[in-house]
């Protein structure tokens, strides 16, 4: 009893297990035919444009009107042949199949060829029966334009010659400015009118501010007095310098005076700059001259009564003389000046 339940149990597994797999069957089936449908649905038209078959006819299809287009050139040209009518229309057909570039590429080519003979055909066209005459057309124009050939000449090659007056291309340019459009002229609303320099203004005069007299007068007073006090400082400074400057050459007139110790403060770069500057007035007036000794030093004398006049006629030469604090340190340790030979003034000793 068992063992037939145990078979009819087994049985009874076996059969649910078949039914329930035969359902799964039927279920993926069916699932997998909708599937199929819609990849062949989908991708049926890919399959066609892939038929190694189908586009190797298409090729060769496109191959044959290339080559005939190019064999019957000649005959396509005539106005009265349509071949080319028939070659583009059956191209309009094999392009409806094109889906890959090789075949593309055809389909450019055999355009490219039609495109130039139908270009060529057009220029061949009749307009009105007639064609145009490029020589007709000039021989109207000059016409038009007044030519006279009775008195030209003809050319060195042989052609007809004639004369064109001077307005004859003035002519032309009026007939033909008729057929374009232009800008239109300027002209004025309400007439035209006489263009006249503007009127001059009249000047207005201003009168001029009057100064006060007093101020007039004494302003400048006080300025000739500065001015004044100044000049006279320098010209005793100066005197007081070409004093020292005699005194020395009175000691010793032999002997020359090294124009660097004779100006050098070696106590004061103000002193010194001050010594140039009023010593430089003895050499502008000719109360003193400079010339080089045999080291080539500028040395300094002053001139005496005899040999030029103050102020007289000479032939001198100017100079620009410049001094910063190390070089007139240098020169103190090169000359080894202890003293200054011009002293300083009464002022600076009250100063210092």
């Amino acid at each position: 009893m068992s063992e037939s339940r145990r078979r009819s149990t087994r049985g009874g597994h076996q059969d649910h297990s078949s039914q329930t797999n035969g359902r799964r069957a039927t279920d993926r089936g069916v699932d997998m035919g909708d599937e199929d449908e819609g990849a062949a649905g989908s991708s049926g038209f890919h399959e066609e444009d892939d038929d190694p078959a189908r586009r190797r006819e298409l090729r060769s299809r496109y191959r044959d009107l290339i080559n005939n287009v190019q064999q019957n050139r000649e005959d396509m040209l005539s106005p009265a042949n349509n071949k080319l009518t028939d070659v583009l229309e059956e191209a309009n057909k094999l392009f409806v199949n094109v889906r890959q570039a090789r075949e593309a590429a055809l389909d450019a080519q055999l355009l490219v060829l039609a495109t130039d003979l139908g270009k060529e055909k057009a220029s061949q066209l009749h307009a009105d029966g007639s064609s145009f005459d490029l020589a007709a057309y000039a021989e109207h124009l000059l016409s038009f334009m007044g030519l006279n050939r009775l008195e030209g000449e003809d050319d060195e090659d042989g052609a007809a010659g004639g004369y064109l007056p001077p307005d004859a291309w003035l002519r032309l340019n009026k007939e033909a400015s008729a057929c374009f459009r232009v800008a239109p002229l300027f002209h004025f609303m309400l007439g035209s009118f006489e263009a006249a320099p503007p009127q001059p203004r009249q000047r207005i005069e201003r009168q001029r501010k009057v100064l006060n007299k007093e101020v007039k007068r004494v302003m400048p007073t006080q300025l000739n007095k500065m001015g004044e006090s100044h000049q006279e400082a320098t010209e005793k400074e100066v005197e007081r310098i070409l004093g020292c400057l005699q005194s020395y050459f009175a000691d010793d007139p032999e002997s020359p005076i090294s124009y660097y110790e004779f100006v050098i403060d070696p106590k004061s770069f103000s002193r010194t700059v001050e010594n140039i500057f009023h010593t430089s007035f003895l050499v502008r007036d000719g109360l003193a001259r400079l010339y080089l000794d045999d080291d080539k030093l500028p040395c300094i004398a002053p001139v005496e009564d005899g040999e030029v006049e103050p102020g007289g006629p000479t032939s001198r030469q100017q100079c620009i003389i410049s001094v910063c604090p190390e070089e007139w340190k240098e020169i103190i340790k090169v000359f080894e000046i202890k003293e200054a030979l011009i002293p300083a003034p009464a002022t600076y000793d009250q100063e210092d």
